[in-house]
């Protein structure tokens, strides 16, 4: 019997599984990217604590990403 637990490898998933694995990584890549641009061309006054900070933890899967976003930018007005 297979451990729930076990990886699976790629020629084992099915087609819908692939297609989710695909999705799911890059909306994680569209998300750190976007985070990186906007931490990168905005000013440090405008930032939640240290850029360099916040660029390593945007890195974290998607948590970093929409952390950056909720909480590393400073609101306007």
């Amino acid at each position: 019997m297979k451990n729930q637990m076990q990886k699976q490898r790629w020629e084992d998933m099915s087609t819908g599984r692939r297609a989710g694995a695909i999705v799911a990584g890059a909306v994680q890549i569209a998300l750190a990217v976007a985070a990186w641009v906007d931490l990168a061309k905005r000013p440090a006054e405008q930032v939640n604590g240290p850029k360099g900070l916040w660029g390593v933890i945007i890195a974290i899967n998607f948590i970093g990403p929409i952390s950056y976003f909720v909480a590393g930018r400073r609101r306007s007005g």
